[in-house]
């Protein structure tokens, strides 16, 4: 079974953008990724989206981005087998000494809860799956890019196996995300092969570089 790759969303400190509609908006001064909960990104309001953290925030806005570029809509009210399997370099660990700094400052006694979700390197995509109805596979592996290339693999195993429709598929950390939706080959145009985007994740280091090659590789598609 032949897996492509059909949208892909990324943020960075600076910009913001998706790959199979080539669009690239640079973030104005002062603004960051905070801003897009205002910009119409999502369909509808993000519940609480001042409250999570940098993490979260990176992870829920590529999200939105690579449903968009893929064509796949979503709302408060819908259900949808998609499932999202994810990767940090760091993982939770900002948030962790957030909470523990709260601690120690409130006298070792007790700490914020609100910091305390996001203790779980996990937390951005249940809140990822939450907000877009997502009730396919969920998995968080450490790692960073050397996960890459495994959880691609996994997702296109999850797919094969029928366990979802689509599979978002990246990795966020507090300066930039990336995240790809991989559905079955139904014979459409795609942004790539897995193949290539596993070329691509193993072998680029950041989420700017993925981009620059995965519009490449997007460019050649179908010619001969």
């Amino acid at each position: 079974m032949r897996i492509q790759v059909t949208g892909a969303g990324w943020v960075t400190e600076s910009a913001y953008g998706s790959v199979a509609s080539g669009e690239e908006r640079r973030f104005a001064e002062g603004e960051g990724v905070v801003s897009l909960s205002r910009s119409g990104l999502f369909s509808h309001p993000f519940r609480n989206f001042a409250r999570l953290d940098l993490l979260s925030k990176m992870t829920v806005c590529a999200v939105a981005l690579a449903l968009g570029d893929a064509a796949i809509a979503y709302s408060a009210l819908e259900k949808q087998a998609i499932g999202i399997l994810g990767s940090s370099s760091q993982g939770a660990l900002a948030s962790d000494l957030a909470y523990f700094s709260d601690y120690v400052r409130n006298g070792r006694t007790l700490s914020r809860a609100n910091l305390f979700i996001y203790t779980l390197p996990s937390s951005p995509l249940g809140e990822a799956a939450i907000h877009f109805g997502l009730v396919g596979p969920l998995l968080y592996a450490g790692g960073g890019q050397g996960a890459a290339g495994t959880i691609l693999d996994m997702a296109a195993a999850m797919l094969a196996a029928g366990e979802a429709d689509h599979m978002l598929v990246g990795r966020a950390d507090p300066g930039e995300a990336l995240y790809l939706v991989l559905e079955r080959d139904r014979g459409g145009r795609g942004i790539c092969s897995l193949a290539e985007a596993r070329a691509i994740v193993d072998s680029v280091p950041d989420v700017a570089g993925m981009v620059q090659e995965l519009l490449l590789v997007k460019d050649t598609e179908g010619e001969p």
